[in-house]
């Protein structure tokens, strides 16, 4: 793999590190909704899902994870986290929960996903160049 010249070592290990901390959070969330969904009734309710949507929430989960960290298809995993993640702060706010510990944990996740994908991959550099 060519490393960007510009682009530290330092800067492409944080980058893998907050890519596993993006992926150790899905594979969690996910292991609780596949594995113990009673676990998440009362969430599941608040927000207007059937407790039976965990498990194949969690499969979702668990497929972007896994995208996400290989690295050929870490990209596509970014779009698809970044669209579950929106989609939960959706839910949230539609039962009013604007600035909930969810939503902001959420938002935070979709930054983690993309600054780590940013600061490890150089296609993305070149995509999305923060300055010339």
């Amino acid at each position: 793999m060519m490393v960007d010249r510009s682009h530290s070592m330092a800067a492409q290990w944080a980058g893998r590190v907050l890519s596993a901390l993006v992926v150790l959070a899905l594979l969690a969330d996910a292991a609780v909704n596949l594995f113990t969904p009673a676990i998440l009734k009362a969430d599941m309710d608040a927000t207007g899902f059937a407790q039976s949507s965990a498990p194949p929430l969690g499969g979702l989960m668990l497929v972007c994870a896994v995208l996400y960290g290989i690295p050929r298809t870490a990209t596509l995993g970014a779009i698809l986290i970044t669209g579950f993640l929106g989609g939960a702060i959706c839910a949230h706010f539609r039962i009013g929960e604007i600035g909930s510990p969810p939503q902001i944990i959420s938002l935070v996740l979709g930054i983690m996903t993309w600054a780590g994908l940013y600061l490890r991959n150089p296609t993305v550099r070149k995509l999305l160049p923060l300055s010339e």
